[in-house]
């Protein structure tokens, strides 16, 4: 053991576990539990939002704030959680994660007014964060070496599915109770995973020496969130007011002196020598405007449908569910497409279907049938998508040497995280809301035009593909398929990970 470093001295600490045993059984469901609850609790709300409107009496302004809470939170200390997990243990940080997402999602569910609303979504992203980097590092470093892919594989397979209906849930829930029932679905998810982690032992290993970047979390919180405040207030205080020329300021200042701080730091939160490899920064460059997109585009179509199309929440949370259905089938066979053609051009291609689909789900408008408004679009996202993922993921880690797997694979789950929150956040201004809080006059307006630009950004993020992605094909070990989950590319190599794990614990 290093100097140092401390080992676990927990009485019950073990080898690693087989997968077919009674504690990767055990392993496994708590792990898939954890994912769909940060699911929940990230996108589930779309559907809840008319009705949060109705209920509270909101404007457009705070409606963004509750969704983008959530997200900037979790954007801003994901790779501040990962430390904490690596240095205090993984299943102790899962498990603190989420109790607080238990007593948030509590507190949103009896929030009185919009404000309490907000700041429940916040300290439930704080808790969002604690739980991400942990449950997948807690389930790769728990098994065997010889477990870890097939157990991944298991892992997001269930995740996935649960992640795809959960919305029809969310929206049966809107329409036959309250949209307060939606923020109470995971309660019995989080409980089940903390009894079920009961039986997960703990790992026996070395543990890395606490190194608590506050300095980086703090500038990245203050240069998101004054960004995010600016972009969501623009259309309705104005773009030259006072508040919002000051957070936009703050915020590109701070992340301007992110990147120096860190520099100087022996132990930073963003190591930037990361970003001095041409192709890491273009795939995540990438990353942020594709997944973005995608963000964007989800709560954009389930506003569309249930404010102009005339769905119910229930209809418009299973609107969707063909794209997931397509990708599910679509996803496990690209890793040999892309051991064949390299990760350019299946990236490329795919991103530029994404687009197509987002052109066709553009021109869905009332009186539409949804075989001909919403079905083909749909087809085509989940087809792009599951062309997409593989490569970005093999792409993104062949990029970096072994040492730097961990960190390159939160940096890439950090963007499509700050991806979403930034374009989520640009939908009222591409709404052309302003002083009205009226979107389903909005929509009626400006629906086709912001799924336009969501379509553009998707272009541009395959523009860079094509022109900065190198066409090697990367060693067969990165070829995952694994689904994504939390909206975003799993950015995994179990096998590879692994070794890294075994040499560092």
């Amino acid at each position: 053991m290093t100097a140092g470093q401390v080992r676990d001295a927990s009485h019950d600490a073990v080898g690693p576990i087989a997968l077919r045993s009674s504690s990767g059984a055990a392993l496994i469901a708590a792990t898939v539990l954890a994912s769909m609850v940060g699911f929940i609790d990230a996108y589930m709300v779309n559907v809840a939002v008319p009705a949060i409107s109705r209920d509270l009496h909101t404007g457009v302004s705070e409606l963004q704030w509750v969704l983008t809470g959530y997200l900037i939170t979790v954007a801003a200390l994901l790779l501040l959680a990962g430390a904490l997990a690596d240095h205090f243990g993984w299943r102790r940080v899962l498990v603190a994660g989420l109790v607080v997402m238990l007593v948030a999602s509590l507190c949103c569910a009896a929030a009185p007014n919009v404000a309490a609303l907000i700041a429940a979504r916040v300290v439930q992203g704080a808790g969002g964060a604690l739980v991400v980097p942990s449950s997948l590092a807690l389930l790769n470093g728990t098994l065997r070496p010889v477990d870890r892919a097939r157990g991944i594989g298991v892992w997001a397979g269930l995740s996935t599915l649960g992640t795809t209906l959960g919305p029809y849930a969310g929206g049966w829930l809107v329409d036959h109770g309250s949209w307060r029932y939606v923020f109470l679905l995971n309660v019995p998810l989080i409980v089940a995973a903390c009894w079920i982690l009961r039986s997960v032992p703990e790992v026996y290993r070395a543990r890395r020496p606490l190194s608590l970047d506050l300095a980086g979390a703090l500038l990245a919180v203050l240069g998101l969130g004054g960004l995010i405040y600016a972009l969501t207030e623009g259309p309705s205080a104005g773009w030259t007011s006072a508040e919002v020329l000051v957070s936009a300021a703050v915020g590109v200042v701070c992340l301007a002196v992110l990147v120096p701080v860190e520099q100087r730091r022996s132990a930073p939160m963003l190591r930037t020598a990361l970003f001095r490899i041409r192709q890491f920064v273009a795939i995540n460059a990438a990353t942020i405007l594709f997944y973005g997109a995608l963000s964007a585009v989800s709560y954009l179509v389930v506003l569309q449908c249930q404010l102009r199309l005339g769905y119910s929440a229930t209809a418009a949370g299973a609107a969707l569910i063909p794209e997931s259905v397509v990708f599910l089938v679509v996803s496990p066979l690209v890793g040999g497409l892309v051991a064949r053609f390299g990760v350019r051009w299946p990236m490329t291609v795919g991103i530029l279907i994404v687009a197509g689909g987002f052109v066709w789900l553009s021109a869905a408008q009332p009186g539409d049938s949804y075989v001909r408004a919403i079905l083909p679009g749909a087809l085509l996202w989940g087809l792009g998508v599951g062309l997409t993922v593989a490569p970005l993921t093999a792409g993104v880690l062949a990029a970096v040497d072994d040492a730097d797997l961990g960190e390159a694979s939160a940096i890439n789950d950090a963007a499509s995280r700050v991806g979403g929150v930034v374009l989520i956040a640009l939908v009222p201004a591409l709404l052309g809301v302003g002083d009205s809080n009226d979107l389903a006059q909005s929509l009626a307006n400006r629906y086709r035009t912001a799924m336009l630009v969501m379509a553009a950004v998707s272009v541009v993020s395959a523009v860079i593909t094509m022109l900065f992605v190198a066409r090697g094909r990367p060693p067969a070990t990165q070829l995952s398929t694994t689904p994504r989950v939390h909206g975003c590319a799993l950015p995994v190599s179990a096998e590879r990970k692994g070794r890294q794990h075994d040499a560092t614990g």
